[in-house]
């Protein structure tokens, strides 16, 4: 049988109107909270336009993949984040743009595409050595960092 090329339709990928990355790494104590909602947010039926994805630590490279200016409305980031807060506390911020001429290692999310930080507050920093688990307090905000998702992806039953 004659070798086939792949079509490039077939290659193309259907960009998602909502991207919610669980960002972080399970082996490094609280760092694993993205993950630990990602996980929990695909136990749920969600819409279809929804993409929920454990980003890992890989986050920029691999969720920049799944953006495009024209579909995508909305990229939720869940990530630990040291807002100097209680431990386990969830904080809902949107990212600042910096100024003109400020560099950027990573690359620009586009224009149109409306960007939620979930932040939790962690009770234990990554460090150089692995520490599986996360804390009791980041583990107890699991819960309302999924509900907050769920709210902001309108799937939330009342």
């Amino acid at each position: 049988m004659p070798h086939r090329p792949l079509q490039r339709t077939c290659l193309k990928m259907p960009y998602p109107e909502i991207v919610v990355a669980g960002c972080g790494n399970l082996l490094f104590a609280d760092d694993g909270f993205g993950p630990a909602v990602a996980q929990e947010l695909l136990k749920f039926a969600l819409p279809d336009n929804v993409k929920v994805v454990d980003a890992g630590i890989c986050a920029a490279p691999f969720v920049f993949t799944l953006l495009d200016s024209e579909r995508t409305k909305k990229l939720i980031i869940v990530d630990i984040v040291d807002f100097d807060a209680v431990s386990g506390a969830i904080a809902r911020q949107h990212p600042r743009c910096p100024s003109r001429g400020h560099r950027r290692s990573t690359p620009r999310i586009e224009d149109g595409i409306d960007v939620t930080i979930i932040g939790c507050q962690p009770k234990r920093l990554p460090g150089p050595e692995m520490e599986i688990g996360l804390s009791e307090e980041v583990r107890k905000a699991v819960p309302g960092a999924v509900r907050i998702v769920l709210d902001i992806i309108g799937a939330l039953d009342d």
